[in-house]
């Protein structure tokens, strides 16, 4: 890529946005690139065996290799469905560094329930139908949120069987999700401001020093399509977006239920351990 441009997506991305464009729609201009734009209909297909900006392509063709599962995932021309009951899919190639970027793209059918587990202990980008299934009903468990720890700052969701773009970035102690092109989640878990949700996730098990994992996606018993997965790991030098976001306001009714929820989380994890 020209010197110039990587200047302005790197260094200046509000000069980007003058022109009213993002960066990652100019990237898309460039071939090879290992994503998919802000929307569907942007999105481009993985070359076999590329590796472009740092990118490694994590899902092609028609074989699942570097992925473990119980033969309940297939792929075809590099989209991945669940198939059956058999547990999650996950990629055993290399385990995520622990400074990364993950681009991926999704689609659930009605009511479908999904998740990316990108760190040990909890740590899970939602993958859900809003509208349908009931964790739509609370912010801090709907598609795109860390799961029972940080909501959303909104719905960015695409109707259910069509295309989602998903991005997850992980630098030091910050954490960013994205949702069809737009940040939704950004937090420093070691900001007292984030310190409810930090105990929150502490209380369902969920450890944000915890680093390690291989990347997973969830087998919740629902119609689940990811296509377009690549991964880079990212260097001290890598500068990464840090405008902070808002998470959407969680209604008080709703507040309660999670209460609820939670207590049942840490009910049957204590019978668990008795029983062991």
């Amino acid at each position: 890529m020209p010197m110039f441009l990587r200047s302005v997506l790197y260094l200046h991305p509000q000069a980007v946005q003058l022109f009213g464009i993002s960066s990652l729609a100019v990237l898309c201009l460039w071939p090879g690139w290992c994503t998919s734009a802000a929307h569907a209909e942007e999105s481009t297909s993985l070359r076999s065996g590329s590796m472009t900006d740092g990118f490694v392509p994590l899902s092609q063709g028609d074989h699942l290799t570097n992925w473990k599962h119980n033969g309940n995932w297939e792929i075809k021309s590099g989209v991945i469905s669940r198939q059956g009951k058999g547990g999650s899919l996950i990629y055993i190639g290399q385990k995520i560094p622990d400074d990364f970027e993950l681009r991926f793209e999704w689609k659930v059918s009605k009511g479908s329930n999904s998740g990316v587990y990108y760190r040990p202990t909890q740590y899970e980008y939602q993958i859900l139908d809003n509208q349908v299934h009931p964790d739509g009903r609370n912010p801090r468990t709907s598609a795109a949120s860390l799961y029972f720890c940080v909501q959303p700052s909104k719905d960015m969701t695409n109707p259910v069987g069509q295309w989602n773009t998903g991005r997850i970035v992980c630098k030091g102690t910050i954490i960013q999700h994205w949702l069809n092109g737009d940040k939704v989640i950004h937090v420093d878990y070691t900001n007292p401001k984030w310190s409810f949700h930090v105990d929150l996730l502490r209380q369902r098990g969920g450890n944000l020093d915890a680093r390690g994992a291989n990347l997973s996606l969830q087998d919740h018993g629902d119609p689940v399509w990811y296509r377009n997965i690549c991964l880079k790991e990212l260097n001290e030098t890598d500068i990464i977006d840090m405008a902070e976001v808002t998470p959407a306001e969680i209604p008080e009714n709703v507040l309660e239920l999670e209460k609820k929820k939670l207590a049942g989380i840490i009910k049957r994890r204590a019978e668990s351990k008795q029983t062991q």
